[in-house]
């Protein structure tokens, strides 16, 4: 596998990612092609490499990115706004077209936890995506936020962002809360504990701003949309963040053809070793049967 450093353009902000190729490339050859995306707050070094290497081995070129904002990327610091990562997801698709490897009519993409709600999003909206692979995503933003607090804890959020709008308004500046308090499930801060003591470049505080636009946001609208080009979404039976039974409503409003995999496992635990395999694994076969037609 040979990996290099990229960057393309989204509105303007220079956006960084790797681009993987696999070693048995042949001069002039193009083949299908996989944009993987990240969740929340997430950054390319941080478990996209494992399944991009999965899906290198199985034949396909792949880019990862960071979103604006991100890491290595321009653009407002910590910002998530639904609708403008998936124009960057978009650019990034297009960026992969325009690679020497890439057939640009076969162009899949790939996606977990927020990214798994982007896939869903981004696919139908963009028929340029033949393929979509999601795990771990939800379809309703306004339910993910408020399924993992308490009545009490509901109206101090709605309450926060409200208030957060006033001074946006009034002062021209905002406020925000680390990833962890703001998708405050139990199995979220577990995870971001542990994942910080790694990779402290991990840490971020996402304006309340986004949590207002994540209540917003419901790509369960447009999986119709979908068909008939391919989706596999995966869920996690004891996931508490994204639950899986609104990830399995997504599902059941697309089209065909569609596949449903679920794995009796927490949000996080498809991020060890144990259950990256599998589920890239299923990942990689679905978009070889589908995306190499």
């Amino acid at each position: 596998m040979k990996q290099r450093e990229v960057h393309f353009y989204s509105e303007g902000f220079k956006i960084v990612g790797d681009y993987f190729t696999p070693d048995d490339m042949k001069k002039g050859e193009k083949r299908p092609g996989i944009v993987l995306c990240h969740g929340y707050s997430g950054i390319r070094p941080l478990i996209l490499p494992d399944y991009a290497k999965v899906f290198v081995a199985a034949g396909f070129p792949c880019l990862t990115f960071d979103y604006r904002g991100f890491n290595g990327s321009e653009g407002p610091k910590w910002r998530i706004q639904a609708l403008e990562q998936i124009d960057d997801i978009r650019n990034a698709i297009t960026f992969l077209q325009a690679q020497d490897e890439i057939n640009p009519d076969q162009i899949g993409i790939w996606g977990t936890s927020n990214g798994g709600a982007h896939v869903v999003y981004t696919a139908g909206v963009d028929e340029r995506v033949k393929v979509a692979v999601g795990q771990v995503g939800f379809g309703d933003g306004w339910r993910l936020m408020m399924d993992i607090r308490t009545p009490e804890e509901r109206k101090a959020l709605l309450a926060k962002i409200a208030e957060d709008r006033t001074q946006r308004v009034l002062t021209g500046k905002g406020s925000g809360a680390d990833t962890a308090s703001l998708l405050a499930s139990p199995q979220t801060k577990e995870f971001f504990a542990e994942a910080l003591k790694v990779m402290p470049d991990f840490y971020c505080e996402i304006p309340w701003q986004s949590a207002e636009g994540t209540l917003e946001y419901r790509p369960i609208d447009v999986a119709h949309k979908i068909s008939p080009r391919a989706l596999m979404l995966i869920g996690a039976e004891k996931d508490d963040l994204c639950k899986i039974d609104g990830y399995k409503a997504v599902f059941d409003k697309a089209g065909e053809p569609k596949k449903w995999v679920q794995y009796p496992i927490t949000h996080y635990q498809i991020y060890t070793p144990e259950w990256v395999a599998p589920s890239a694994k299923v990942a990689a076969e679905f978009f070889t049967e589908h995306l190499k037609r």
